[in-house]
């Protein structure tokens, strides 16, 4: 694609979804009830990593540690267990995206198309490599390898050492997109990574070839903008399993191993799924929180009352699903019937970024750069 076209893919894609979130123009946020018996939620730690900008920062947790970056070009490491500073640097870049490790490198990416690795144990710079495209998601790092996906769907895999170009793997440009986050989750052999079109792959680690392609869902619609159906966020990958969501489509369930679909459900996301041992969680574009069975895809419970409140991923954090809102709420919702249980106020900031699991509870990114670790009740 042309680098004009490739701008306009870019552009319509921004406006599409910001008419999907409440605005003067669009739907009025829903009014946060009122907890007459919340349960407490307690901050175990709190700081300031930088602001995110107009880009959605996902920190990372490996081995004991938080990996988190900002707008600016700040990267931090951080005991996971007291928030304490391990070390701050900067990679000299204005970054795009969160950060993936593996506890050995840290790697970010730049909407120009520029990865940076990090040596996890100081912060010391090791290579930087370039991709063909603006980079909205964290790097996944696994297996000696760096993998990337850039926003003209193409997947990168670059030596975790020294910076080389294993393999690259690509599907034909689209006209519009959807432009919010869209990863890249790892396994022992295989990328699975979510594409334009309602489709997901699964890519071997080892040449870059194809294992397996799957319909998450089908375009339908009169229109060019009502047959946008791109698939969202980062597959979740657990088990035996691989699950996506995809805008204006559907949430489905994959073997991982064959790409076998093992179910489908009706729901549309600008966020993606994650899991849970037996539950499915997805927030769909309207702002309703969903818990589908994860064996079935049966809807178990659906809360709501956080409509037009332009939600992050609902994660499961012990007996809760830890969700966050364009005000800089984190709210707790019991796992098994969707009730809300706790709530949680930062810095007033959008939470959009997906809580992370930690052993002592979770932990968000505002859009100022605040990081808050939270013990849920």
């Amino acid at each position: 694609m042309a680098s004009g076209a490739r701008d306009a893919a870019i552009v319509l894609g921004a406006a599409l979804v910001a008419g999907c979130a409440s605005g003067p123009t669009g739907p009025k946020p829903t009014e946060l009830v009122r907890l007459d018996h919340p349960a407490a939620v307690r901050a175990l730690w709190h700081t300031d990593v930088g602001d995110a900008g107009r880009f959605v920062f996902e920190p990372a947790f490996v081995d004991g540690s938080v990996y988190a970056a900002a707008r600016d070009g700040t990267v931090l490491r951080l005991d996971a267990a007291n928030g304490k500073e391990l070390w701050r640097v900067s990679a000299g870049l204005q970054l795009s995206a969160g950060v993936g490790s593996d506890g050995r490198t840290v790697a970010v990416a730049t909407e120009e198309g520029v990865v940076a690795a990090l040596d996890a144990a100081s912060g010391k710079p090791l290579w930087q490599a370039r991709v063909s495209s603006e980079v909205l998601s964290p790097p996944a790092v696994a297996g000696g390898l760096v993998v990337v996906r850039s926003l003209d769907n193409r997947v990168f895999a670059f030596d975790a050492g020294d910076g080389k170009r294993r393999w690259v793997y690509q599907r034909a440009p689209t006209s519009l997109i959807v432009r919010v986050p869209s990863g890249v989750v790892l396994d022992a052999d295989s990328a699975y990574a979510s594409f334009r079109g309602g489709k997901l792959a699964a890519i071997a680690l080892s040449n870059g070839g194809q294992r397996w392609e799957a319909t998450v869902a089908l375009p339908k619609g009169a229109t060019e903008l009502e047959r946008v159906t791109d698939v969202v966020g980062e597959p979740a990958r657990d088990g035996r399993e691989v699950c996506a969501a995809a805008y204006q489509g559907k949430a489905a369930c994959f073997e991982a191993a064959s790409g076998r679909a093992l179910w489908s459900r009706d729901v549309s996301s600008l966020t993606g799924v994650s899991l849970d041992a037996r539950y499915a969680f997805v927030a769909d574009d309207a702002g309703a929180v969903q818990a589908l069975d994860r064996s079935t895809g049966r809807s178990v419970w659906k809360q709501d009352k956080l409509a037009h409140r332009e939600l992050s991923l609902p994660v499961p954090v012990r007996d809760f699903v830890a969700v966050g809102d364009f005000q800089g709420y984190v709210h707790f919702l019991a796992r098994e019937t969707g009730a809300f249980a706790a709530r949680y106020e930062t810095d007033g900031s959008a939470v959009h970024a997906a809580p992370l699991r930690l052993p002592l509870g979770v932990l968000v990114q505002t859009q100022k750069g605040a990081l808050y670790a939270l013990a849920p009740p």
